[in-house]
């Protein structure tokens, strides 16, 4: 199986500095990405909708999203249980890494105005999250094609304890953070 290009950086540079910078005695104390979840809310109850955000969803994560419907029935929002609201997708081990890469190194520059994400995106566990407005920020994702802007939720699981710790990992990956 051919190794992924973060995976090996991980392994070969990464780990070594980490273990420096924390002081860890074993090599599994070491925080490591344990998965990647992206969301997309449809905001609209259309099924073509539902259709395209499933294939761009499919295009930019190399995996089958699942759809989420209601729970329950909300009068208010003109919802009812069993309506699709969003799909959604779980990255692990290679498609996480290949993910991340492309996330960091192609769609991130894209992104207007970006100046690097807020710290304040730490959960307190060392898990980050990342709103998008635009999904066509993703070069997977024909411009052309796209009838509805879908914005995204990127949530970054790491085995951090701390909000340090999994910055410092994110760093090292390539992650940019605002000063």
């Amino acid at each position: 199986m051919v190794m992924v290009r973060l995976r090996q950086i991980y392994e070969e540079s990464i780990t070594p500095e980490l273990i420096k910078e924390f002081g860890y005695f074993n090599i599994h104390q070491v925080p490591k990405l344990e998965k990647i979840v992206i969301n997309m809310g449809l905001g609209r109850k259309d099924k073509k909708v539902a259709e395209a955000a499933m294939e761009e969803l499919a295009a930019i994560s190399g995996q089958r999203p699942v759809r989420t419907v209601a729970r329950k029935s909300i009068a208010g929002f003109k919802l009812r249980e069993g309506m699709d609201v969003g799909v959604k997708v779980t990255l692990r081990k290679a498609r996480m890494y290949e993910f991340l890469d492309r996330f960091v190194t192609i769609a991130m520059p894209r992104i207007r105005d970006f100046r690097g994400l807020s710290l304040k995106s730490f959960d307190g566990s060392g898990n980050l999250s990342v709103g998008i407005k635009e999904h066509y920020i993703f070069p997977e994702v024909n411009y052309d094609r796209v009838d509805h802007i879908l914005g995204m939720d990127i949530s970054i699981v790491t085995t951090a304890k701390t909000d340090d710790e999994g910055r410092s990992l994110l760093q090292k990956f390539g992650v940019p953070f605002r000063s």
